[in-house]
């Protein structure tokens, strides 16, 4: 049995009864998500760009990279995209990294992973809710950021540790 208990702007959450391997059945809630791509925009071979973003469901600003939640293209299409409406840049290549399961307790959503290459300024088109600070950065920071836990958004924690080990740059 499947029952439409929520319908948002970008999840729907379903009640849902679920036969489990044990045998047994049990009610879930499943949050449903369309997924979403993000984005690790180096800027040179040493730097990378991260945003500074408003989140009001983490309590304020995190650091981030690019990302954003897919509205019926392709994981790459989405990543090019968020990739110009947040950091105002064009990727002349794209990698993908990979992709990441954000919470599968609750949730279905994936992110695709990607790293951008040999990228050209275009202007920004942030949206009415996002407020975003660019920062340029070393890799390396970044890194630390990560291990420091400054930086503790999951899928850019992720993005950037993929995309690292993508360039050689960890074992």
């Amino acid at each position: 049995m499947k029952k439409l208990a929520y319908e948002g702007r970008s999840i729907s959450v379903w009640r849902e009864e679920v036969s489990l391997p044990n045998g047994r059945t049990t009610p879930l809630d499943i949050v449903r998500h369309p997924g979403a791509s993000a984005v690790v925009p180096f800027e040179s071979d040493v730097d990378v760009l991260l945003i500074r973003q408003f989140r009001h469901a983490a309590g304020g600003t995190i650091w981030e990279v690019p990302a954003g939640k897919l509205d019926g293209e392709p994981p790459d299409v989405c990543a090019a995209r968020e990739l110009e409406e947040e950091a105002g840049r064009r990727a002349g290549r794209l990698v993908s990294l990979g992709s990441i399961l954000t919470t599968p307790g609750f949730t279905d959503e994936r992110i695709h992973l990607f790293a951008a290459f040999d990228m050209t300024p275009v202007p920004l088109r942030h949206e009415d809710d996002e407020v975003i600070e660019i920062v340029r950065m070393p890799l390396t920071r970044a890194l630390d950021m990560v291990w420091s836990g400054e930086i503790d958004d999951a899928k850019s924690a992720l993005a950037l540790l993929h995309a690292a080990r993508h360039l050689g740059r960890l074992a």
